[in-house]
């Protein structure tokens, strides 16, 4: 079950450093609430894929029930419950508002990834690598 991927965990990386990117220097309508979602999905996956050896489609809907999960409990005010509603680390990593469209967004970047697994990288969705 464990095992360690390079490949994935270079793509964990540059993703990482896309989304900091993002988070510190980009402020618009589109890239930061939009492709931001999209590509935090694909960055827990590629993180997951990196010291996990499972089948691209459990890890990959783990991965959107995670985000799912996290963006439902932002619609719980969540992050007040713990009182982290004043740490921009905590709102980093939990959010702090919940939105319909991050469900969409998270969901577009699971489907990237996928079409990306099965036609670029040709792995195949269900089985689980050797």
């Amino acid at each position: 079950m464990f095992t360690f991927h390079k490949t994935y965990f270079y793509l964990t990386l540059l993703i990482f450093c896309v989304e900091v990117f993002i988070a510190v220097f980009v402020r618009d309508n589109f890239v930061r609430p939009y492709l931001g979602d999209i590509l935090v999905v694909i960055l827990i996956y590629c993180f997951l894929k990196s010291f996990l050896n499972l089948s691209v489609l459990k890890t990959a809907l783990f991965v959107l029930l995670l985000a799912f999960s996290i963006e439902f409990l932002q619609y719980l005010k969540f992050i007040k419950l713990l009182g982290l509603e004043n740490s921009s680390f905590g709102g980093t990593i939990l959010g702090t508002s919940f939105d319909w469209l991050d469900l969409l967004n998270y969901t577009i970047g699971i489907v990237i990834l996928l079409l990306a697994e099965k036609y670029i990288i040709k792995n195949d969705l269900f089985e689980t690598p050797n």
